[in-house]
């Protein structure tokens, strides 16, 4: 948490913004894929998403160096000359490219609040490969949350939801898998990228840069492998809608402005957050996806928002995993990265 006061107010306002940002792109990127005419390339989204990044990134190191000489030195000497350092981080580009892809997958075939419930298993994927990777420990609460997120995970899963009002034909074990493979490129991606963060002094807002250049390179080979002829055929940016820019508005911005104002909250606040958007994402889809409750669901649901708020809960064993932390700032690029 920031070192300077912070009011109760900024903090509410901070978990309004992270779970109403959190909540409604889940809800709206839902609905955008449960339209069966004109449908959009989910692949090209992901791309112009990665482009928008990139200029956020630009505009940001461009407020850090204070200057467009400074700005054009920066980018000269780190980019066009650090063909090394592109390669690195080309691996996280790579990842991160298949889970966003994964995403719209999972939300092709899954309810919104069945997803945000499920892609809760990021926490003890991210856990996993923080100890394996950057030899840190967790606490006994933590390990303990995680096996209760992950039975709250499974009770979820165990009778599959229904919504009654979505007619597209829809795979339920095909977006479970999905989602498996977002949780395990979330928790990988986002531990090599602090571990590359750490490794040098090398300003945030380059290694994005640095990153989201790779990553529309991918995203392009991405589009023209998935959906080339279609693409060739029908336009790059065919079945966008209003809905659909919001989508791809929520995923760039939303991750930047989420990124922003989460350094003043404490892990407790985003515990709290992350369950208030699954709260909202339940109700937001029992109301325009006709979802059907069940006592499993809601088992499992309320499961994994204990085990989110345990998992955030300040121990003494803690206090190894943060004292390899890195600044908040680092941690706060790191976030909106994963978004």
């Amino acid at each position: 948490m920031a070192n300077e006061p912070v009011s109760v107010v900024f903090k509410l306002y901070c978990l309004t913004v992270m779970t109403v940002v959190a909540a409604t792109y889940t809800v709206a990127l839902r609905y955008t894929r449960t339209v069966s005419q004109g449908l959009y390339f989910s692949t090209t989204a992901v791309c112009i998403t990665e482009v928008i990044k990139l200029f956020l990134s630009l505009g940001m190191l461009a407020r850090e160096s204070g200057s467009l000489d400074r700005l054009q030195t920066s980018v000269t000497k780190h980019v066009f000359r650090s063909p090394k350092e592109l390669l690195k981080l080309s691996v996280p580009s790579v990842v991160y490219a298949i889970q966003n892809n994964m995403a719209f997958l999972a939300l092709s075939n899954l309810d919104a609040a069945v997803y945000q419930v499920t892609y809760q298993l990021k926490i003890p994927c991210t856990a996993l490969c923080t100890v394996l990777m950057l030899n840190r420990s967790l606490s006994r609460l933590q390990w303990i949350s995680v096996f209760l997120l992950c039975g709250g995970v499974t009770l979820v899963q165990w009778h599959p939801v229904e919504s009654t009002k979505v007619q597209v034909e829809q795979n339920p074990f095909l977006g479970f898998i999905a989602i498996a493979v977002a949780v395990l490129c979330s928790g990988f991606a986002g531990v090599y990228f602090e571990k590359v963060l750490k490794s040098s002094d090398t300003s945030l807002w380059v290694r994005n840069i640095q990153m989201y250049l790779s990553g529309i390179a991918v995203t392009l080979l991405g589009v023209f492998i998935s959906d080339g002829p279609k693409v060739l055929e029908k336009g790059f940016f065919y079945g966008y809608t209003p809905w659909v820019c919001f989508v791809v508005f929520l995923a760039s911005v939303g991750g930047l402005y989420t990124s922003v104002v989460v350094k003043y909250t404490d892990n407790i606040m985003k515990g709290f957050s992350a369950a208030a958007a699954i709260v909202l994402s339940t109700v937001a889809s029992v109301l325009l996806f006709g979802l059907q409750i069940t006592a499993t669901f809601a088992s499992g649901a309320l499961l994994v928002c204990v085990s989110i708020y345990l998992y955030g809960l300040p121990t003494e064993d803690t206090t190894k995993l943060s004292r390899a932390e890195p600044p908040k700032d680092k941690e706060a690029t790191q976030k909106l990265i994963t978004v």
